[in-house]
């Protein structure tokens, strides 16, 4: 199959400056999802989408190709990583390359493995999805959470099925936003990737560091240098 992975970088961060080329352990953050696309060995095209000439440079030189650039209307703040994808998959196809799968990698995700993406695309195959999305268990039950009204009251707050022992609740998982795989063709029909013939591809919550504050690059950075 013809694989094509989007690792998209726009430069407008207004949590962190640059923080898609913010160094963590001396490295651009893009590389790390650079790198990782690559030496999954599954990728024809690892793709730097990205609005800025500097971070498109940063791409090349980490093994990435930038053929065009993002359009101003997909730099925006209220663009959605599916219409990045869509204008991605579109320029290539006026190039004439039509891809059977994308993966949207994440460069916030930095300690997501190169084995994590093969494990992916095996499930993928394996199950003859439409789409794949890792997930990781959550770090507390939702159970135990809720709304709170403006008097602070906790009448209520819990569920009656909630009030048990952590180790008997059920196991829940959250989206990390490390791997969003899909069947090109399935996705340009339907962009909803949790529907039938979707599946999770399960992470451990150490590599599903999603970075956004600095905070969590010192987290990230601790865990790589361990």
């Amino acid at each position: 199959m013809n694989n094509l992975a989007i690792i998209p970088a726009r430069s407008g961060s207004k949590g962190l400056k640059d923080k898609n080329i913010k160094l963590l352990n001396g490295k651009p953050l893009i590389a790390y999802s650079i790198e990782a696309a690559k030496k999954s060995e599954i990728y024809s095209h690892i793709l730097v989408s990205t609005d800025s000439e500097r971070y498109g440079e940063i791409a090349i030189q980490y093994g990435a190709e930038v053929p065009f650039y993002r359009s101003e209307e997909n730099a925006s703040d209220v663009a959605s990583s599916w219409d990045v994808v869509k204008e991605v998959l579109k320029k290539y196809q006026e190039m004439g390359i039509v891809f059977d799968t994308f993966t949207l990698l994440q460069p916030t995700s930095p300690l997501r493995k190169y084995e994590d993406i093969k494990k992916a695309y095996e499930l993928f195959k394996e199950k003859d999805a439409i789409a794949v999305v890792s997930v990781c268990e959550m770090e507390h039950s939702p159970l135990w959470s809720n709304t709170l009204p403006e008097n602070n009251s906790l009448s209520g707050f819990l569920r009656a099925d909630s009030n048990k022992q952590r180790q008997k609740l059920e196991t829940f998982y959250r989206i990390n936003g490390a791997i969003y795989m899909a069947d090109v063709k399935a996705f340009l029909e339907n962009t909803n990737l949790y529907r039938e013939d979707c599946y999770a591809y399960k992470m451990p919550a150490e590599r599903s560091i999603d970075i956004d504050t600095e905070l969590d690059f010192k987290i990230a950075e601790t865990i790589i240098n361990q």
